[in-house]
């Protein structure tokens, strides 16, 4: 199992892309259309707003799920006891975001789920026909005009020495939505479950745009795209002693969206968000 490196210039970027989603639950994409110096920009400005108290003015709202996340209701990833080491800001358009941070967001935002649409269209395309044939609704046209779709802003702290022994910067877990786009993290940590239960990094060169499947699109799909395990681990040495940003787009459909027999978006949502111990 390979995870693909894919030119999103090269004609067959497309098949290319959905090929290695398929077979990894993963892809990864360089020369694509996301602008690298405004994700500099936005890891830069939200460090330092992690660093302020200010964050805490935005304490996140249960029933929105909007606003900021300290470590202390970070989430227990699905099947673990412990919480991850992370803090975190949920940022919607509709949601709370801090004034001075929010023309750049909310430009990411749109620049990235213009991007998501036309994935969800490669995904389909490339889709065998007993598979598209479960599609409720063109994938693309499962998040036009979703209020749901989340931009999560993640700091992982650097490292101190008196963590609880076992806790991890993001434990073992799949995603909930149907695609999660990721431009690289300033700082390596990253990796990806293989079939045989081995880890391996996920390529991430500082640049390019990782992508993987969440369990969203597995049941759409009938579980032909896997939803992968992935986690952040810990670092070691001098890089234990470095922040980690990450901003990570989750591609999530309106609520009524259909997802199988079994599932609306908005009920298979819910069900995980209990899972999570955030709801």
């Amino acid at each position: 199992m390979q995870i693909q490196i894919v030119d999103y210039r090269d004609k067959n970027a497309g098949k290319l892309f959905v090929q290695s989603l398929r077979e990894t639950g993963f892809g990864v994409l360089i020369n694509h259309p996301v602008q690298q110096e405004l994700v500099e920009s936005i890891y830069k400005n939200w460090f330092e707003f992690f660093n302020t108290d200010e964050k805490r003015a935005f304490s996140f709202d249960p029933k929105k799920q909007d606003g900021y996340f300290s470590p202390e209701i970070s989430e227990t990833a699905k099947g673990q006891t412990k919480k991850d080491l992370k803090e975190y800001f949920h940022v919607y358009p509709w949601g709370r975001i801090p004034e001075q941070l929010k023309d750049e967001i909310l430009t990411y935002y749109k620049n990235a789920s213009d991007l998501a649409s036309e994935l969800l269209d490669w995904v389909e395309k490339y889709s065998p026909e007993n598979v598209s044939s479960k599609y409720s609704e063109k994938l693309s046209n499962m998040i036009k005009d979703t209020p749901n779709t989340l931009l999560r802003i993640l700091h992982y702290p650097p490292l101190n020495g008196d963590e609880e022994p076992g806790a991890v910067r993001a434990a073992a877990h799949e995603d909930i939505n149907l695609l999660t786009i990721l431009p690289a993290a300033n700082e390596p940590g990253l990796q990806v479950q293989q079939q045989d239960g081995s880890w391996v990094d996920v390529p991430s060169d500082f640049g390019s745009l990782i992508i993987n499947i969440g369990d969203m699109l597995q049941e759409a799909s009938g579980g032909y795209f896997p939803s992968t395990s992935h986690r952040v681990i810990n670092p070691s040495g001098e890089a234990s002693k470095k922040s980690r940003i990450s901003l990570p787009l989750f591609l999530h459909p309106r609520g009524e969206v259909v997802l199988s027999d079994r599932h609306t978006s908005e009920s298979y949502l819910l069900e995980r968000l209990k899972e999570l111990g955030v709801k």
